[in-house]
Formats: C-alpha cells, sequence, structure tokens
C-alpha cells in the first residue's frame, strides 16, 4: 500500500512540474500602426538621401553650376566652374591666377556617391583623374583629396552655387 501511495505521490509531483514548466503563449507582434514611423523625406528632394537614406539622391534637382576659387601649389588660386548637368554630365572650366588666361576645360560624367554625401567627377580624358566633392549642402560643395578625404590646410577648397539668370 506504501508503494502504491509513493507512485501516486511521484506521478502528483511529475504531472505538477509538468504544469510549471509550461510555455507562456507567444507575445504577438506589434501591429503595423504601432510600428514607428520613418521621417518624412528632407524638404529639398536632392539632399533627401542625408535625411533619409532610403531615397535615392536627385541628380536632377542637385544639377546647376558651381563656381568658386580652389586651392593652388604653385599659384594664387584657380578659379573654377563646374556645370553639372542632371542627364549625368558635367563641364568644367579652371583659370590658374598668375600664369595663364586661358581656363583649361574638362568634360565628362558625374555621380552620386555615398548617399548623396559625394559626388565623383569623371572626365572623358582618361589623362585626366577623377575628381571628388563633399556635398555641404545644397548650395555647397568642396573638394576632396583622391582618396575622398578632406584637403588638408586648405583654407578655401569650397564652390557655391550660382544662381540661374
Amino acid at each position: 500500500m506504501k508503494r502504491t501511495s509513493f507512485a501516486a505521490a511521484i506521478v502528483a509531483l511529475s504531472v505538477l512540474g509538468l504544469s510549471a514548466c509550461k510555455k507562456e503563449p507567444a507575445v504577438e507582434p506589434a501591429s503595423p500602426a504601432a510600428a514607428p514611423t520613418a521621417t518624412a523625406p528632407a524638404a529639398d528632394p536632392a539632399l533627401a538621401a542625408a535625411a533619409n537614406p532610403v531615397v535615392d539622391f536627385d541628380m536632377r534637382a542637385f544639377a546647376g553650376e558651381f563656381a568658386g576659387t580652389l586651392p593652388c601649389a604653385d599659384c594664387a588660386g584657380i578659379d573654377t566652374k563646374i556645370s553639372l548637368a542632371g542627364d549625368g554630365t558635367y563641364a568644367s572650366a579652371e583659370t590658374y591666377r598668375g600664369k595663364s588666361a586661358e581656363p583649361v576645360k574638362s568634360d565628362g560624367t558625374w555621380t552620386a556617391e555615398d548617399n548623396g554625401h559625394r559626388l565623383r567627377l569623371d572626365p572623358n580624358s582618361k589623362s585626366e583623374q577623377d575628381r571628388l566633392f563633399e556635398v555641404v549642402g545644397r548650395n555647397d560643395i568642396r573638394l576632396m583629396d583622391k582618396d575622398g578625404n578632406p584637403l588638408q590646410g586648405a583654407q578655401n577648397s569650397g564652390l557655391k552655387r550660382v544662381a540661374a539668370p
């Protein structure tokens, strides 16, 4: 008799033990309405990529003419004008102060990289190297070194958007 009582006690404890290990019901995922919403795109479509990396950089909206004086190792500066077309082509003219009155002209294609934070000018002439510019804002770009880093020691390496006539 003690044996059956003992066996019944073990069975009862086993049943209690198993019920204690019962899994909790799975938590339902939050409804889409409760999910956090994405931020609205930036007001400037060309720079929307900077505010929301899901949005592509709008080359047509960013296209325009940029001008300024870039640093020069052996002259007073390089007066530079770059025209970025919405179709991905560019044309540039650079005049070396104190050296030549004739501007050095170049053309080729331009692309946006790093979610619109950097521009690459790829000249049609294969003897020229690509040039990189940081997109500082809608109206400002800044020359970078060949590795995409800011120029060291350059006082003025930026170009500003020229207002359309």
